[in-house]
């Protein structure tokens, strides 16, 4: 069958309001993903100076794909870092072995600091504990986190489980910092479990939204 191809040149594509085109457009409800697929809400927590956000059911077989949009996460104790840990099916405690890389790109709000590097003191090989998400977050009252955690194929059985993060936050020193981690949970049992906290202090406010990836 012949592959048929359009001039984009030769195309109308002036806004109207009958003749939009559009891409990856929300529908019946859903919500679009990053990557072009469309994300279902499944569950939101808002936390009101809560110690942790836990999310123990609807991570199932449902989705290939789990996302978790973090928002206005503000810490009660000025410069603690916000993580995240996981409990394989039937277990609890929140401690499963992890092994993750750890990148961060800043720029202070003076203007005279950036960089741009490997952190290998939060980084993790085969920890058990929180993996965490930024540099220390800024009690201030302008100040939170903000990221996206990717969750891949918690159910199957076959290989290690698979995340990735984008996070960027106001850091305790006054700068602005952007966080890229991605890593794997050392087993290969479901994950049907995920907890959020600060290393200390309570969660002061701030929303957390689970979708899935359809």
């Amino acid at each position: 069958m012949a592959l048929s191809k359009v001039n984009y040149n030769s195309m109308n594509v002036t806004p109207a309001a009958s003749k939009a085109i559009k891409f990856n457009s929300s529908n019946n409800g859903l919500e679009t993903g990053d990557l072009g697929g469309q994300l279902q809400l499944l569950s939101t927590q808002t936390a009101s100076d809560s110690a942790t956000i836990d999310f123990t059911s609807g991570i199932d077989s449902t989705y290939k794909e789990y996302q978790f949009h973090y928002s206005g996460i503000h810490p009660a104790t000025d410069g603690a870092k916000f993580g995240f840990q996981f409990n394989a099916a039937g277990q609890s405690g929140f401690n499963e072995t992890l092994t993750s890389i750890y990148f961060r790109s800043y720029h202070n709000e003076a203007g005279n600091s950036t960089g741009f590097g490997y952190v290998t003191s939060e980084d993790q090989e085969k920890s058990t504990g929180f993996l965490i998400l930024d540099g220390g977050v800024g009690a201030d009252n302008d100040q939170c986190t903000v990221g996206v955690v990717h969750l891949y194929n918690p159910s199957e059985t076959t290989y290690t489980k698979k995340f990735r993060v984008f996070t960027t936050h106001a850091d305790v020193n006054d700068f602005n910092a952007n966080v890229f981690v991605s890593g794997h949970v050392d087993s290969t049992t479901a994950i049907d479990e995920v907890q959020f906290k600060f290393s200390s202090g309570n969660i002061q406010s701030g929303t957390i939204k689970m979708y899935g990836v359809l």
